[in-house]
């Protein structure tokens, strides 16, 4: 619904979570418009460097269909030190990115790109370092049959039944589902939105 007196606000993104996150924290956007880019990574990206990108072209997407709202995009990647770890499109994928997580840290980058109601664009990248137990093989067929990995990055969600599998992060909790709460607050802000 529309707030009189400010900026109208698109979340460029369909997903329920950053939906929930953002309500945490006091912001309802008027629409949700999933934003399609190509998150493939270049040659020689950084996983910091991609997420950061993805995110712009994102919010970029949508604000030229709502030119003068407010616009947030956001994108999450998992990384293996410089490796980026694909969002799980099938059960082999998400099999292998289990495999290669169990009992290791790693890190995970979600950047959100806020364009304000002048077309100006923010940018902020927040890492959250977590770690995996070493997971025998029942634990990981286990968590494929909760089809939770589908389409996630790293082919886990922390918020679910993998919040189990995870004994230790050091960074924001947010960040690893999807939308670092401090950053995006700070930026919607300064956006000209204020919390409900």
């Amino acid at each position: 619904m529309a707030h009189p007196g400010r900026p109208r606000f698109v979340l460029a993104s369909a997903s329920p979570r950053r939906l929930d996150l953002l309500r945490q924290i006091g912001f309802e956007p008027d629409l949700m418009v999933p934003a399609t880019v190509d998150e493939s990574p270049r040659r020689g990206e950084l996983p910091r460097a991609l997420a950061a990108r993805l995110a712009g072209d994102k919010a970029r997407r949508v604000a030229t269909d709502y030119p003068g709202r407010v616009i947030l995009g956001a994108d999450t990647v998992v990384a293996l030190g410089r490796r980026v770890l694909p969002k799980a499109a099938d059960e082999a994928q998400a099999r292998r990115c289990l495999e290669l997580l169990s009992g290791r840290r790693h890190t995970v980058h979600t950047a959100i790109a806020v364009i304000d109601g002048d077309g100006r664009e923010r940018c902020r990248v927040a890492a959250t370092k977590v770690r995996f137990k070493r997971l025998d093989a029942q634990e990981i067929a286990n968590y494929l049959a909760s089809d939770e990995w589908r389409g996630k990055a790293g082919g886990y969600a922390i918020q679910g039944r993998a919040g189990a599998l995870i004994p230790w992060i050091n960074g924001g909790y947010g960040t690893v589902v999807g939308l670092p709460l401090h950053e995006t607050a700070t930026l919607l802000a300064a956006a000209g939105l204020g919390a409900t």
